[in-house]
C-alpha cells in the first residue's frame, strides 16, 4: 500500500495492475511502442483500509497524475 492524500485527505493505494512498456524506438510496431506507454490501475483505501469510492470520486486528474507517478516511481525502486 502506499500513503497518500486525496484534496488533502490521507488515504492509501493499493496497486491492482501496473504495466510498462518501454520505448523500442522505431523499429516497433506501432507509435505507443515506439514512444512507450504504461496502464495502471489501482483502488483507494481509507486509512483504516476500508474501499473509499467517495475519495475516489474526488480525485481530479492532477490527483491521478500524481499518484501513477508514485506507483511508477514505487515499481521503478523495486527493480
Amino acid at each position: 500500500m502506499i500513503q497518500t492524500r486525496i484534496q488533502g485527505i490521507p488515504c492509501q493505494i493499493q496497486v491492482d495492475r501496473c504495466f510498462v512498456q518501454r520505448p523500442l524506438g522505431r523499429s516497433a510496431d506501432s507509435d505507443w511502442d515506439c514512444y512507450g506507454y504504461s496502464e495502471i490501475d489501482f483502488t483507494v483505501f481509507d486509512r483504516k483500509g476500508y474501499p473509499a469510492t467517495w475519495l475516489e470520486r474526488k480525485m481530479t486528474d492532477r490527483d491521478t497524475a500524481r499518484i501513477e507517478e508514485l506507483i511508477l516511481d514505487d515499481k521503478d525502486e523495486d527493480y
